[in-house]
């Protein structure tokens, strides 16, 4: 639409003339996508991208849609006359349009309310996996059919119930997931990163663009994949997604970039895909005849006459292979001199904090010095540049920061300084945690019914607040909330974080009981809640003394289990009080694990330690 209307002069005259036009980020502001997006929804019965809103000067909506070509198509209306046509409305009957507008800000409004608050059903998480299990695709792995998406929270979800529920199926469906998605084209297998979705069932044929938050979750999703196999591909894989992140998507002071787009030189995929001719070219006759055969790339081609690499029809293990490797290598050398994609270069608050959570899952679990450094690094930057004098903000870009933080900053990047915390076990980090934790709830809090706004209420004031608890491309605000707050609630010992948690998923409850599969993150926050969470706590001198015992939980798939160190000489027990009745050995280190507000002996040994951390 953007080629066809949008960068179109005749096109453009119109709006000029008649219309004052504005370009939203969505990324930027979603207060605005969300809203204007249930105005769409409103009146069309569905919504998606690109969006077009048509509002008076008081915000208000009164007409949206989708896609429109330049002129009227079959069932398409075209923009040039859906353009006129509301110009005659504004000028001739602009009532109308007042009216309609006035109908569709009631019917937001209306949208945004929750249901009466009712205690969330317990079975939430069965029956989120018995609506996955209904539409997982046995033969391709993900769920549905196309177009697909990687949607990681999802798998997070699946292993966690596999692990409660003691449920092989759902990690088997994991599985099959996270090795389909690898062996097909939505995995840059040159260069690494997951593209956005997949146009086709066996994930072929991507859409090329690169989102920060999809290439988190994933980091997470193989990684946690890794802890409960022990599959070493999974690692590897998690490492790869890193060091493309860390490579081509970290600015020099260490935050992370939001996107790489599908397209360059005008073209999408162009970056991405081979010839027959070019890969012989650069490899040799018989190397490359050997690398097209393994990577699927023929001389008709599986894109637009190109191929797009893969492993979709090939054992995979070849590609672990020193033939591989070396091909690979050479084949990322010349790529780089290709025109890449635009990088979208802004930093934002949420999928930073999103980063830093993967970044610290994954170094914790695989000794990654450097992970742990750039994720430090990267929750330095956020804490300097965009949490000042008490308020925290969204959106830096090349030293500019704008907009006051939406719920999904809060929720993502305390999410991500409480597992760098848990990794580092660097105080600082859980301090931020819990003082963000507070101003969150100050700012976002709807002390009448519940829930977190999608804005701050010292935000721009839209025509309402909204609120959500769906999980999209992104678990919601709310689950993650929900989740951090559990888990801050048994780190520190206050209770009135886990009420709040309890509080959110019970006035969500109504939403996510009607399509539990749709809102897997609340499910998942669910499970950490009530299913015998362990409380872990090292005390040693230092570190050192601690690591065996750190190594010990680390290797260990402990999805609920917080972890805390204690020196006794790092302040935490300023912000933990309990933490002044725990011994500190003079040699060794001292494991205390509780579940259930019952504690186990303390034990020096990895033995018992073991023996206590089984279910």
């Amino acid at each position: 639409m953007e080629r066809e209307s949008f960068e179109d002069s005749e096109v453009a005259g119109l709006l000029n003339e008649h219309f004052i036009s504005v370009k939203i980020d969505r990324e930027e502001r979603p207060d605005l996508d969300h809203i204007y997006m249930a105005a769409c929804m409103v009146t069309n019965e569905s919504g998606g991208w690109p969006l077009s809103v048509f509002i008076d000067s008081e915000k208000k909506p009164f007409f949206a849609g989708t896609y429109y070509p330049k002129h009227t198509r079959g069932q398409f209306m075209g923009f040039i006359e859906l353009l006129g046509r509301i110009s005659d409305l504004w000028n001739d009957n602009r009532e109308v349009l007042k009216n309609s507008a006035e109908k569709i800000v009631e019917a937001i409004t209306e949208t945004a309310k929750t249901d009466k608050a009712k205690r969330i059903s317990s079975n939430i998480a069965e029956t989120a996996f018995k609506q996955f299990e209904r539409n997982f695709d046995r033969q391709y792995g993900g769920f549905g059919n196309a177009p697909k998406f990687p949607s990681p929270h999802q798998l997070i979800f699946l292993l966690r119930y596999a692990k409660v529920g003691k449920e092989s199926k759902a990690t088997e469906m994991v599985e099959k997931t996270l090795l389909s998605m690898y062996k097909g084209g939505i995995y840059d297998h040159i260069g690494y990163g997951f593209s956005r979705y997949s146009t086709d069932r066996m994930w072929l044929e991507p859409h090329f663009e690169k989102m920060l938050y999809d290439n988190a979750l994933l980091i997470i999703a193989y990684t946690e994949c890794y802890k409960v196999t022990r599959n070493p591909l999974y690692s590897k894989l998690a490492k790869q997604i890193a060091d493309y992140i860390l490579r081509d998507m970290t600015s020099p002071e260490g935050g992370f970039y939001s996107a790489e787009d599908a397209d360059s030189e005008g073209e999408e995929g162009k970056f991405y895909i081979w010839s027959t001719e070019e890969i012989t070219d650069i490899l040799g006759k018989d190397s490359g005849k050997q690398f097209c055969q393994i990577y699927d790339i023929t001389h008709n081609g599986n894109f637009h006459g190109r191929s797009i690499p893969n492993l979709i029809k090939t054992d995979h293990t070849l590609a672990d292979t020193e033939f591989c490797s070396s091909c690979l290598k050479k084949l990322y050398t010349v790529r780089e001199q290709r025109i890449h994609p635009f990088k979208d270069d802004k930093i934002l608050t949420s999928l930073n904090g999103l980063m830093i959570a993967a970044l610290a899952v994954c170094g914790r679990a695989l000794s990654s010095l450097e992970m742990l450094t750039a994720a430090q690094k990267a929750a330095d930057f956020v804490l300097c540049k965009l949490y000042t004098d008490g308020s925290l903000k969204s959106r830096y870009r090349q030293g500019d920061v704008r907009y006051t933080a939406y719920a999904e900053d809060y929720s993502f990047l305390i999410w991500g300084l409480i597992e760098l915390y848990e990794a580092t076990f660097t105080p600082h980090y859980l301090t931020k945690a819990l003082e963000l934790t507070d101003l969150f709830i100050s700012e976002c809090w709807d002390e009448q019914n519940g829930g977190f706004f999608l804005n701050s209420k010292c935000g721009e004031q839209l025509i309402t607040r909204s609120k959500e608890i769906y999980d999209g491309a992104t678990p919601s605000a709310n689950s993650v909330a929900a989740y951090n707050l559990i888990r801050l609630s048994r780190l520190t010992g206050i209770f009135g974080y886990n009420d709040k948690a309890q509080h959110i998923l019970n006035c969500f409850s109504g939403q996510i009981e009607r399509m539990p599969m749709g809102h897997s993150f609340s499910a998942l926050a669910l499970l950490s809640m009530t299913n015998n969470p362990k409380e872990i706590t090292i005390t040693a001198q230092n570190i050192e003394n601690a690591q065996p015992a750190l190594d010990l939980i680390n290797s260990l798939y402990l999805p609920n289990a917080t972890v805390i160190f204690y020196d006794g000489k790092n302040g935490l027990e300023e912000t933990i009080s309990m933490l002044k009745d725990y011994k500190i050995p003079k040699t060794g280190f001292l494991a205390y694990v509780c579940e259930n507000r019952s504690c186990h002996p303390p034990t020096d040994n990895n033995d018992d330690l073991l023996y206590q951390l089984q279910d």
